[in-house]
């Protein structure tokens, strides 16, 4: 065995570890500490590190598995949604973004062709680096998330036609039109060979290995899944990241999703860590300390220009401002794929050893500050949009409803409470920043429309003033908060519920101006101990009163006391055990057929009718003589155990 390479393996990793702690603990982002620890550990810096080339081939392997893993938590059918941003707006980031540094390489006296390379190596961005932050932050479902991870497969496909053109840009030239062609072959082959494996061969294969019921023959039949198909795409030309998000895409949508992105996560978190140490170790110190103000001035010039051409590319495709300066700043770094191409033109003589150090140093710089950037971007959305603050007065609206329901954001949340509030009968409009989803679904009769919600404009033409509630279901944290402070200074009687993800959140939405915060990992926790507890067998009526007193605890210090409700919410200490309900009586339930008095629902339930809805006419404070129907929606108050205990009596025998 090799006990050079290996002690180089335990080196970086202790160097990694130690670096991540103290980037912890000073609040820093740990991509930062591990580009540092490569630096000073690579050729450029101490030399700490002998086999730098043993260690790039395992980096590699990071970046294989996390596009795997984000393949599996897109789905096929998302990426098919994507295909106008992947296509268009990725062609145009690239395009926009060698035709401005075509532009300054020319006017600094640079030749054309060795411009347009030097276009080729600054349109390609980061992919481990942007989905990583984004992960970390929870914003890859987010509207910017979406995009700039729609660009960063259009990237992955142009780097096939970048390698073909160099060479043609160089001394060598060679057929162009040929190898395009025989790439564009071998591109198609792949595809189809890909859907063939989707469809026939991966869930029989995958089902005979879930039968096996051995978790390490699944971990493995998962990895070597995920590389066999990254070397498939390799051996025809184009990247392992690329076929490895090809096979995570194969598993997305099956039963067996979930299991394999668990199981790979600790090897990718690993060996990612170890891409970005290899990144570190292209640098050469000694040029950075010896022309730092033209490393800083590259640097810069590189991050201002990537940021105008990406954000370009965002607004291009319907998005507000505001998302393009988050996908556009998020972009704004060179990528991992312009290590090897530069490889390649400095191979062709494009450019000049002086010149290859000068872009390493910069490109490096450029991923560094990456997680800075992106922390940065909604400070400065903000500066250059405008925090949105509420108005005083009413305008007028804009809208003829009334008393309806506003739900901002249409992924599957939004689309659950739609479709929930269809069939209640309830008026709702919906407010999405998808263009694409907009036009699909108000083809599909949806009453939704284009807008950012966090604006006071759109919020007016959907009838903020006239609404009852409004939900949010956005993945956009900074972007709730705001959507949040503006609908609560427009409308202070406006009931406002929250999705979010992390509890820790549910705080600061609240000091905003949320009414209910749901956070998604609790609701999550209620989930998993109710199918424990049926598991057990506990009885039905036991599952919904822990379920109701876990909600009724946690939910109490989630909710916002001093704003205006709804009536329905009793707030005083004296009723704080107490619940309105709605019930439906069913055919064949107890009370059909029978008058409140007959029934004894107050004498021996301890419920008192309030209120019968028949045929849409209320009936208020109803005698003991009123006739129960099948249909009637009957109001109870009680506490809340008799609440759950007694929803027996309008259920069907």
């Amino acid at each position: 065995m090799d006990m050079s390479f290996l002690s180089d393996l335990v080196l970086i990793l202790a160097m990694s570890g130690g670096v991540m702690f103290l980037c912890l603990k000073m609040g820093l982002p740990p991509i930062v500490g591990f580009l540092v620890a490569g630096v000073v550990c690579g050729p450029g810096g101490f030399k700490l590190v002998g086999s730098v080339h043993q260690v790039e081939m395992m980096a590699e392997i990071g970046v294989i598995l996390l596009l795997f893993s984000i393949g599996v938590e897109l789905s096929a059918s998302e990426l098919m949604r994507l295909k106008r941003p992947v296509f268009m707006g990725g062609s145009i980031q690239i395009g926009a973004t060698i035709g401005l540094f075509v532009l300054l390489s020319v006017a600094v006296g640079f030749g054309f062709k060795k411009a347009v390379f030097l276009g080729f190596l600054a349109a390609l961005s980061s992919t481990a680096i942007v989905l990583k932050q984004l992960q970390t932050r929870a914003e890859l479902e987010s509207p910017h998330g979406r995009v700039a991870l729609a660009i960063l497969i259009f990237q992955d496909l142009a780097i096939v036609p970048m390698m073909l053109l160099t060479p043609f840009l160089g001394s060598t030239g060679g057929d162009l039109v040929s190898s395009l062609g025989m790439m564009l072959l071998k591109g198609g082959a792949v595809i189809a060979l890909v859907l063939l494996l989707t469809r026939y061969v991966v869930p029989r294969l995958f089902l005979a290995v879930a039968r096996a019921r051995s978790r390490e023959l699944f971990l493995m039949a998962s990895i070597v899944f995920c590389l066999s198909v990254a070397m498939l795409t390799a051996g025809v030309g184009l990247s392992l990241s690329l076929g490895a998000f090809l096979a995570g895409l194969m598993l997305s949508e099956s039963e067996y999703a979930q299991n394999a992105l668990e199981g790979v996560l600790p090897f990718k978190d690993v060996f990612t860590s170890l891409f970005f140490v290899s990144v570190g170790m292209l640098v050469d110190v000694s040029f950075l300390l010896q022309y730092p103000l033209m490393v800083l001035g590259a640097a810069v010039a590189v991050i201002l220009l990537k940021s105008l051409a990406a954000g370009g590319a965002v607004m291009s495709l319907g998005y507000p401002l505001r998302t393009a300066i988050l996908g556009g700043l998020g972009l704004a770094q060179v990528g991992e794929f312009s290590f090897v191409l530069v490889k390649v033109g400095l191979k062709e003589e494009l450019i000049t050893g002086f010149g290859y150090q000068l872009f390493l140093a910069s490109s490096v710089i450029t991923m560094a500050v990456t997680p800075w950037l992106i922390q940065l971007a909604p400070v400065v959305a903000n500066r250059i949009c405008g925090t949105p603050k509420g108005k005083g007065g009413k305008p007028q609206d804009h809208t003829e409803l009334t008393d309806h329901l506003i739900i901002a954001g249409f992924g599957p949340g939004g689309r659950q409470i739609a479709h929930a509030a269809k069939r209640a009968g309830i008026p709702y409009l919906i407010l999405e920043m998808n263009i694409d989803t907009v036009k699909r679904e108000r083809k599909a009769g949806e009453p939704i429309r284009y807008g950012d919600a966090s604006y006071p404009a759109v919020l007016e033409h959907a009838g903020i003033h006239s609404a009852r509630v409004m939900v949010i279901v956005v993945s956009d944290p900074t972007a709730v908060r705001r959507m949040v402070g503006t609908a609560r200074g427009m409308n202070q009687n406006l009931r406002i519920i929250v999705r979010t993800r992390f509890i820790g959140e549910t705080e600061e939405l609240l000091h905003v101006g949320a009414c209910e915060v749901v956070p998604e990992e609790f609701e999550t926790s209620i989930e998993i101990f109710t199918r424990v507890l049926v598991e057990y067998l506990v009885p039905n009526q036991m599952i919904e009163r822990f379920i109701l007193e876990a909600r009724g605890k946690n939910y109490r210090m989630l909710r916002t006391p001093d704003l205006p409700t709804d009536g329905q919410k009793l707030m005083t200490p004296h009723l704080s055990g107490m619940d309105l309900a709605v019930f439906g009586v069913e055919e064949g339930a107890p009370v059909q057929g029978k008058s409140l008095m007959e029934s004894n629902i107050r004498k021996e339930h301890a419920l008192t009718v309030v209120a019968v809805d028949r045929d849409g006419k209320m009936h208020m404070n109803p005698d003991g003589e009123f006739t129960l129907g099948v249909g009637d929606l009957v109001y109870v108050f009680g506490s809340q155990e008799d609440v759950v205990d007694k929803s027996w009596l309008f259920k069907a025998e």
